[in-house]
């Protein structure tokens, strides 16, 4: 009796005390890196993006709760409908247990639809529109680094305060760019000033000619460009062939990162005002990680690549800390963790699944005054994260609270 009770006893202990893998519901925790890698935004997210992940799960140990950490990674080709294939092929044959980055609005707003519908976390670093937090947000959707908001109150903003009271926009025609052209004007509206016009143009567009002499017909004193990537770029060099900023208007880039910056030169970005949650050179803790990044892949990080370092790293740390990789209970730590990291400190994350951080203004410096290899930026005011993001009250997400 007595060892038949051992034995019986030492078989419940056995059951009862799992290794911590055994939390892990496949024994392996796979993270999906997905983006544009081939086209307008490869530079701006791309295969930089996937860099920063791996560093994040190299940095973190390559394993949580005992079990493996692995990247994947795919090119949706700014495409909804090549994104939505691969997210449900993830998630339904390749056990992918999160899904991020997701450069180009129109395709995060679909995974994120996936996300929900497959209950999994996605983290957004490479979109920028508001509805992900908004109208459309999801229990498990979380939105890293920006968004139209932010642009539009800090780029939009120091220009109003300017003087640009007057602005037309050449927007790109998505959500993203709708929404960035929306925020933008209705804060210029609600701080005096008026839009005059604005022209739609397909992404990925190269002549950008009839849109900027539209624009420069319109008399505005700001051309605001709702575009990103290499649109962003292509826009700023024509109109400096057609002399707008000579003629006396503004050009008010309203998403401009350093991957953009690095490809377009200094001769002819200069005088740009820009915002970003984050700049290389900005701090002690920046410049080491920006060096560590650049040994990896010979280039400075921007805002989306280290986001979305900082989101492979929360989302372990919140699987850490629940145990499990089970959705609801890492949902649960990701909106209660605060954010510490490279990329930001004390970032929170609202009801909304939005992270609200402190956002940078920055303007770019001219040849003379840049002192050494990716010395691009001066800084001109930094944003508290309460102005740059909306509330959850204000976001219009249907299941967020204050």
């Amino acid at each position: 009796m007595k060892i038949s009770y051992l034995a019986s006893a030492a078989l419940l202990a056995a059951t009862a005390m799992p290794a911590a893998a055994a939390e892990i519901s496949d024994g392996k925790v796979k993270i999906g890196i997905l983006n544009d890698q081939s086209g307008v935004y490869a530079d701006f997210g791309g295969k930089w993006s996937v860099e920063a992940a791996k560093m994040a799960v190299e940095d973190f140990g390559g394993k949580v709760q005992g079990a493996p950490i692995e990247i994947v990674s795919a090119d949706h080709q700014n495409k909804p409908d090549i994104a939505s294939n691969i997210a449900r092929q993830w998630y339904d044959t390749e056990q992918v247990d999160s899904i991020m980055e997701l450069t180009t609005s129109s395709v995060a707003l679909a995974v994120q639809g996936i996300s929900k519908e497959k209950k999994k976390i996605d983290i957004v670093t490479g979109a920028a529109t508001t509805e992900l937090t908004g109208k459309q947000c999801s229990p498990y959707g979380f939105h890293w680094a920006y968004d139209t908001h932010s642009q539009a109150v800090g780029t939009g903003g120091a220009l109003v305060q300017q003087g640009g009271d007057s602005w037309f926009f050449v927007t790109v025609d998505y959500a993203f760019g709708y929404s960035l052209k929306e925020q933008t004007a209705n804060f210029v509206e609600s701080h005096g000033g008026k839009v005059v016009g604005e022209v739609r143009y397909p992404l990925g567009s190269t002549d950008y000619s009839s849109f900027l002499l539209q624009a420069q017909s319109s008399g505005a004193k700001v051309v605001g460009l709702a575009n990103a990537g290499l649109d962003t770029s292509n826009s700023i060099k024509q109109a400096a062939e057609f002399g707008i900023v000579q003629g006396g208007q503004r050009l008010a880039a309203l998403l401009f990162t350093l991957a953009e910056m690095h490809g377009l030169g200094l001769e002819a970005a200069q005088g740009v005002v820009l915002t970003e949650g984050f700049y290389w050179d900005r701090d002690d803790k920046s410049r080491e990680f920006a060096q560590q990044f650049f040994k990896r892949t010979n280039r400075m990080p921007n805002m989306i690549q280290v986001a979305t370092y900082s989101a492979v790293t929360q989302y372990l740390k919140a699987i850490d800390k629940a145990g499990t990789d089970a959705t609801e209970a890492v949902a649960k730590e990701l909106h209660s963790m605060p954010v510490n990291d490279v990329f930001t400190a004390n970032g929170k994350v609202q009801s909304d699944g939005n992270m609200v951080h402190d956002m940078y203004l920055y303007q770019v410096k001219s040849p003379s005054e840049s002192t050494k290899e990716w010395d691009y930026y001066k800084p001109l005011a930094t944003i508290p994260g309460n102005e740059a993001f909306l509330s959850p009250k204000e976001s219009g997400c249907p299941t967020a609270s204050e």
